[in-house]
């Protein structure tokens, strides 16, 4: 089955009746190794053709649909057609000309790749793969477009007939006609890399760049980098098939869960313009800090506002007038304080257009329910994304309440995203082997989903480098020298953190990387996280989630658990920093906590000592 973009059941509503079902054949009729999207912006003009049914043998084809019956044709040339479809009589242009024209600028578009181009011979600079257009008629039969002579403005191989999309239809014969709109000698087969090219070009919303590390694009419109990192298929289809109402998005670290964030936040924010604001909602300061940064970047910042949830609470209380405490306690009392608030009106609700979620596992039942009471219930619009392997706080080790109590109707709305595909799959190995038994499903209540373990997307890497050192100095000693090591092998220093189980580990680290005259920038509290310094990070594990590094270093691994910790949820911790490393990922070992005797069995250990 063909993979349509968005789902056919999300776009249901804005289709013709034609358009309907011609996404159906397109679904039944054509196997998997088809790509379709439906009445999506194509390229830097964003065009708007009906259909791009995109194939790695077959080519590119743009298809124009048109639900025009022959009585309302009155006359049709290869320019313009004269029809009547509601009683007044219009002249439009000819549907193969408009498909003609879109697929012109698509293909323009591309040509400017010289990966997508003939280097050589008599194509150079031609696109190296086949690409065509053609009409789609949903309601002539072949009999009635011969009889009536439409072959005179448009070419009867270019066109597919009511009678030849039917539900009956051989699915062989279905895309026979599909195919046969391409010139004959065209040749030339897509590669996968070349494939995310195509998607990197046309569709610059499923970009992924390089120097914002989450979603976006950095990249003006004339540059055409070498690595162009995109979506992955089954997350661009969620991120164009989310619709309005509550949805839960369940998905393991590193499955793109904030690249779908960041996506909904800027088409509900492009969409028809609202007096209220977006609000994007997480519980980690650093992680909110480079959303915002994100969001400005796109041009977003005054419609999409990004705020962890502790300052959206302080914020409310002093926007409204009401107390905001003071001393031991404090967190706990604000955010008492805005409940009591909007229970008594003196707060009000529904002030945003839409809320998106991240972190979710993170939130206790009662901030969820807050929440809920702030989307504006002309657009019930929430997202809450969830990830119970990385609930690392106590509070949220275990959720023992279901959606539904706190105000989330998502019932036939969650998604399940089981792959990761930020980390290699010895990256991945490494974190699960002390994750494996929380990670484990577990049975859950009624409008829950089980805890997932992750899926490997199967990216090759290098194994981490775990080594074992006599101390915690020379565990800061070891990273900062394999740090420099990095940056010598072209890795920026913003492209590296080192996330630290304690706050005295952070000030080792920051030590031995002064010494080393590395620039670093340390996470002390909130208000000091810069994403855009091209500085080494260092934070503690719990500060890194949702963050993500090409070269990360874990230090005091080795005394965890500490005493009177819990595994689980220590296990849980070393998971999420473990999977924040995208590239490189180093574990220095000094103590005799159980992970230090876990770990020296993973492949490619190195035990060291330094005298």
């Amino acid at each position: 089955m063909a993979t349509l973009i968005p789902a056919l059941g999300t776009c249901v509503s804005r289709m013709t009746a034609g358009e309907r079902r011609f996404a159906e054949r397109i679904e039944q009729k054509l196997d998997a190794d088809y790509l379709a999207w439906y009445d999506v912006p194509v390229g830097p003009k964003h065009a708007h053709p009906d259909f791009v049914v995109l194939h790695p043998r077959r080519g590119l084809l743009i298809l124009e649909v048109k639900d025009w019956r022959l009585d309302t044709i009155r006359q049709a040339s290869k320019q313009t057609w004269d029809i009547v479809p509601d009683g007044v009589p219009k002249t439009v242009v000819s549907p193969l000309e408009q498909a003609r024209h879109y697929a012109h600028q698509v293909i323009d578009a591309l040509a400017r790749d010289a990966q997508l181009v003939h280097a050589h011979g008599n194509l150079q600079g031609k696109v190296c793969f086949p690409w065509s257009y053609g009409v789609v008629l949903t309601r002539i039969t072949r009999k009635q477009f011969e009889s009536a002579e439409l072959g005179r403005a448009i070419e009867s191989h270019r066109v597919i007939c009511a009678d030849e999309m039917t539900e009956s239809a051989d699915a062989e014969g279905f895309q026979s006609r599909l195919w046969d709109m391409f010139p004959t000698m065209m040749r030339g087969v897509l590669t996968l890399p070349q494939i995310d090219r195509v998607r990197w070009i046309l569709f610059p919303e499923v970009r992924i760049s390089p120097q914002l590390g989450l979603f976006g694009t950095a990249e003006t419109d004339d540059d055409l980098p070498d690595l162009m990192r995109v979506m992955d298929l089954q997350q661009e289809q969620l991120a164009r098939s989310l619709g309005e109402g509550h949805r839960v998005i369940h998905g393991v670290a590193g499955s793109g869960k904030t690249l779908i964030l960041g996506y909904r936040a800027e088409q509900l924010a492009q969409a028809a313009p609202s007096s209220k604001p977006i609000l994007i909602l997480c519980y980690n300061e650093p992680l909110a800090v480079k959303l915002e940064a994100v969001m400005a970047a796109k041009g977003l910042a005054d419609r999409v506002l990004v705020r962890h949830f502790h300052r959206w609470c302080r914020q409310q209380l002093v926007a409204f007038g009401q107390p905001v405490p003071q001393g031991k306690g404090v967190f706990d009392q604000m955010i008492e304080n805005v409940i009591r608030g909007v229970e008594r009106g003196q707060i009000p609700g529904g002030q945003y257009q839409a809320i998106l979620i991240d972190e979710g596992h993170d939130f206790q039942p009662e901030w969820l329910k807050l929440v809920t009471q702030m989307v504006d219930p002309n657009t019930n619009s929430l997202l809450l994304l969830y990830d119970d392997a990385q609930s690392i706080y106590e509070r949220g080790r275990t959720r023992q309440f279901s959606f539904r109590s706190v105000g989330i109707q998502a019932q036939g709305r969650t998604t399940i995203l089981k792959i990761n595909y930020r980390n290699s799959k010895q990256i991945l190995a490494t974190a699960s082997r002390i994750a494996a038994e929380f990670l484990r499903a577990e049975d859950t209540d009624d409008d829950s989903v089980p805890r997932v373990h992750p899926i490997s997307c199967g990216k090759e890497g290098n194994a981490p480098l775990i080594i074992r050192l006599p101390s915690l100095r020379d565990e800061a000693t070891k990273v900062a020298d394999l740090l420099a090591s990095a940056h010598q092998e072209g890795h920026a220093w913003g492209d590296m953190a080192v996330l630290c189980r304690h706050h005295a580990e952070i000030e080792q680290c920051a030590a031995a990387l002064q010494r080393r005259r590395l620039p670093h920038q340390v996470r002390k509290s909130v208000g000091n996280f810069d994403p855009t310094a091209d500085t080494i990070k260092v934070m503690t594990m719990h500060v890194s989630k949702g963050l993500e590094f090409p070269v990360v270093a874990l230090v005091g691994v080795g005394g965890m658990p500490g005493a009177k910790q819990d595994e689980s949820d220590e296990a849980r911790l070393f998971y999420v920093a473990a999977t924040r490393a995208t590239h490189a990922l180093y574990v220095t070992l000094s103590g005799d906590g159980e992970f230090g005797r876990r770990l020296p069995g993973a492949p490619q250990t190195i035990v060291e000592a330094v005298a």
